[in-house]
């Protein structure tokens, strides 16, 4: 009689695992692109208005008019050629690099000590208030806000212009120009300050209660508390912010645009003359190198941004 002979011990471990893990492949597929699926239209939004611009200019920054490959275009810029147009390059740079670092730094400072007395207000509509606000001043730039300043500080039909004249003291007769550098650097201070109030506010939420009653039961004045505990929390968190200022003001490029009418000399509105065609026809490349080293500046500040942002996250978990 033939029997027939079934073997019912267990797989072995090693197959069984195997198993189980191709019969979950599907699930865990799933479940990642379910999760994913949110930051999607963000990533495409990414790619096709940040990634491949840049990729874009970094070529076109290579390139000649012909589309050969060439170092031509950066040596101009740097002024490593002979190039007669080399210096208003360099006078750009100069400008805008200036341009950024007063706009980041005095604003800076005047945003930190707003956020500063927000932080310790009790009044929470106050805070609501200034946040809201901040918020919307931040982003707030353009024509609208050449044309906001030209109707209040213009030398003929400004409104504080004249107010100040009736008082006796007239800006505009003691070295004071709308149109020129100072008074570009002065419109800006209208964004970065809200800007800053918006990035340093969280820094100040995250300063710990107990810091203070430690510091104060050891017998710690109030300045030595900031002197020795909040400021060398909060300096990279400060600094931090003037690194994302200095990024916004050193790319600004419409309101300064709409305010001078492209007289003052600054590397965003260099590029804009350029791709126009009113400086140099034909010359579009120059334009692409001018903005391939900006991209590289505004590299480094947000890279010394993102350092000074993981120093200030270990102290205000």
């Amino acid at each position: 009689m033939s029997e027939f002979i079934t073997d019912t011990s267990p797989a072995p471990s090693g197959v069984s695992d195997a198993l189980s893990a191709k019969k979950s492949m599907p699930g865990a597929l799933f479940r990642t692109l379910r999760t994913g699926a949110p930051v999607l239209p963000f990533l495409v939004y990414v790619t096709l208005g940040l990634l491949l611009p840049t990729v874009a200019i970094i070529n076109l920054a290579f390139r000649s008019n012909a589309g050969k490959l060439t170092f031509n275009n950066l040596k101009v810029i740097l002024c490593v050629s002979n190039s007669t147009t080399c210096s208003q390059y360099r006078v750009g740079f100069e400008n805008s690099l200036k341009l950024a670092l007063v706009t980041s730094i005095v604003p800076g400072i005047l945003g930190t000590l707003i956020a500063y007395a927000i932080a310790t207000s009790k009044h929470e509509l106050f805070k609501r208030l200034t946040a809201a606000c901040s918020g919307v001043l931040a982003q707030f730039g353009g024509v609208n806000l050449a044309f906001m300043f030209i109707a209040s500080f213009g030398a003929l039909s400004g409104v504080a212009t004249h107010w100040l004249a009736d008082v006796g003291f007239n800006p505009w007769d003691h070295g004071f120009d709308l149109y020129k550098f100072w008074g570009v650097a002065f419109v800006y201070m209208y964004f970065q300050i809200p800007l800053m109030v918006l990035i340093i506010t969280p820094a100040f939420a995250g300063l710990k209660e107990s810091w203070r009653e430690a510091a104060e039961n050891l017998g710690a004045s109030s300045w030595r508390y900031w002197r020795h505990v909040g400021l060398p929390v909060l300096s990279p968190a400060v600094l931090g912010g003037m690194f994302l200022l200095f990024g916004s003001g050193f790319s600004a490029y419409a309101t300064a645009e709409a305010l001078t009418t492209g007289t003052i000399a600054i590397t965003p509105i260099q590029i804009g003359a350029i791709l126009q065609g009113n400086v140099l026809s034909g010359e579009a490349n120059l334009a692409y190198a001018l903005g391939f080293a900006m991209i590289v500046i505004l590299l480094i500040s947000v890279i010394g941004y993102a350092l000074l942002r993981r120093r200030t996250s270990r102290w205000l978990r």
